[in-house]
C-alpha cells in the first residue's frame, strides 16, 4: 500500500478508532497498535501485516518525540546477571539472536537459554538507539550493526561471569533464521 494510500485510509477510520490507535502508539505499544489496525483494516480494506506495521510507523514518524518511550534495556553485566539470577532452572547459555520490525528495523535479543524449564528467558532488548546509548564512551572500528556490537559485548561478559557458553549465529549480518544454539 503507497503511502498515500495509507494516508487515505488512516483519514477514513472513526475518530475514535484513530485515537485509540494513536494511543497505543503514543505508550509505545507497537503490538497493541499494529493488532489493532491489522483487526480494524483486515476484513474491511485487506490490510496485512506488513501493512499495518507500516501505518503504525507512519504514526510513530507523526509524534516523533512526543512517545513515551519504553526505557533502554540495560546492557551492563551488574544489572544483566540480577536479572538471570531470577530465572528459574539453571542457565545453560546465553544466546543473542536478532529480530526486526518495521519500527525498529533490526534489534538483538539477548536471552538466558535454562533447562528445567527448557526455555528462553528475555533480558534485553537491544535496539540501535539501546546500542548507541550503552556504546556512547566506547570508541569502536567494528564495522558490524551498533545492535549486533553492544549485545555481543554484553552477552559475553555476562556468559563468562557465569561460567556458560554465548552463541551468536548471525553477528555479522541480521538473520532472524539462523541457527539458534542447542545443548
Amino acid at each position: 500500500m503507497s503511502d498515500a494510500a495509507r494516508t487515505e485510509w488512516w483519514e477514513s477510520l472513526p475518530a475514535g478508532i484513530r485515537e485509540q490507535i494513536d494511543g497505543y502508539v503514543l505508550q509505545d505499544s507497537v503490538m497493541g497498535a499494529v493488532r489493532l489496525v491489522f483487526n480494524v483494516g483486515h476484513a474491511s480494506h485487506g490490510i496485512g501485516l506488513n501493512t499495518a506495521q507500516a501505518i503504525v510507523a507512519d504514526r510513530y514518524e507523526h509524534y516523533g518525540d512526543r512517545i513515551a518511550r519504553t526505557p533502554d534495556s540495560p546492557l551492563d553485566l551488574d544489572s544483566l546477571a540480577y536479572r538471570a539470577a531470577g530465572f528459574p532452572g539453571r542457565i545453560l547459555a546465553i544466546e543473542a539472536i536478532w529480530d526486526g520490525d518495521t519500527v525498529h528495523d533490526w534489534f538483538v535479543e539477548l536471552l538466558a537459554v535454562t533447562e528445567d524449564p527448557e526455555t528462553d528467558h528475555h533480558l534485553a532488548t537491544v535496539y540501535s538507539s539501546t546500542a548507541k546509548n550503552h556504546l556512547a564512551a566506547q570508541h569502536t572500528s567494528d564495522p558490524r550493526p551498533l545492535p549486533a556490537i553492544a549485545a555481543d559485548r554484553a552477552g559475553r561478559a555476562l556468559a563468562a561471569h557465569l561460567a556458560v557458553p554465548f552463541h551468536f549465529a548471525s553477528p555479522d549480518t541480521p538473520d532472524d533464521e539462523a541457527p539458534r544454539w542447542r545443548p
